[in-house]
């Protein structure tokens, strides 16, 4: 029997790999979009595939949401796998970031991915079926100078992943995530968001963002495909003994094993010298 998926954020990048993947491989593909998807729809006809768009699906606005699972349930009466992929990130110093940025970033990244969730899982329990994937990062397991607010939101998508298990397995419903390394997307451009104190040429971090910042741009614009995310979507829907969470690329290979085998102070040096960031000094005057 054919299965139904709706995935939040499929305009570019990872959500519209996934959209292209699934539907290739006979999945029936709702694509959940804020605004036009000219280009999933293009690339989708250049390969003769049938996915239709939801527009639009904002996962900050509720009823956007229910009217996309209405619609949805109207059209194909089943909602066998929501894949919660719609995020961005947001550059800035804890110091620098102000309320609207940080309510912002937990409102798509966290909230959004709850409020999804919500509106389809009590279709997903009267089925006794269904399978929900986050898409969350190995920045859901570590932390790095300037993301720590997109960090946070990973560690939330993570708690989420974890205990939601434990409220839906009784259920017959699945829920897993999938740590993504960084990736060749649109992200730069279309997913990150920065705060104008911490990118300031005055800013007392600039000498911290000028060396970090090209790191990650680069690693990401110059990434491999985003299809390894895509595989990994498949491979869960298909496979009932998935890992709980999926690594997938090479940061998170890398770093979320290396995050389980050191300690808290061991793991913090790793990083400082993976990424060749300035190491922690005493405290003038102290002991």
């Amino acid at each position: 029997m054919t299965k139904n998926v709706l995935i939040t954020g499929a305009r570019s990048g990872m959500g519209m790999a996934t959209a292209l993947m699934l539907a290739e491989n006979g999945y029936r593909v709702f694509a959940g979009v804020r605004g036009p998807a000219d280009e999933l729809m293009a690339e989708a006809q250049a390969r003769n595939l049938d996915i239709e768009t939801v527009v639009p699906l904002d996962v900050q606005d509720t009823a956007t949401i229910r009217a996309a699972v209405d619609h949805v349930m109207t059209r194909a009466g089943s909602i066998d796998v929501l894949v919660n992929n719609a995020g961005y990130g947001l550059l800035s110093t804890v110091e620098d970031g102000t309320d609207e940025e940080i309510f912002q970033q937990f409102d798509v990244n966290v909230l959004g991915l709850i409020r999804m969730t919500r509106e389809v899982l009590p279709h997903m329990r009267q089925a006794e079926q269904g399978v929900i994937i986050n898409i969350s990062s190995f920045l859901g397991r570590m932390g790095l100078p300037l993301l720590a607010h997109y960090n946070a939101s990973k560690y939330a998508v993570e708690g989420i992943t974890d205990s939601l298990r434990l409220e839906v397995g009784p259920f017959g419903i699945r829920v897993h995530s999938i740590l993504a390394g960084l990736f060749g997307t649109n992200f730069v451009k279309k997913g990150l968001v920065a705060n104008p104190a911490t990118t300031s040429e005055t800013s007392p971090y600039r000498d911290l963002v000028a060396y970090l910042v090209p790191i990650v741009a680069k690693a990401i614009n110059e990434g491999p495909s985003p299809e390894p995310i895509a595989r990994a979507v498949k491979d869960i829907i298909e496979n009932e003994d998935s890992d709980i969470a999926v690594m997938v690329g090479q940061e998170a290979d890398h770093f979320v094993p290396l995050r389980r085998s050191l300690s808290d102070a061991e793991f913090e040096a790793a990083t400082i010298q993976a990424f060749g960031l300035p190491a922690a000094r005493p405290a003038r005057g102290g002991r």
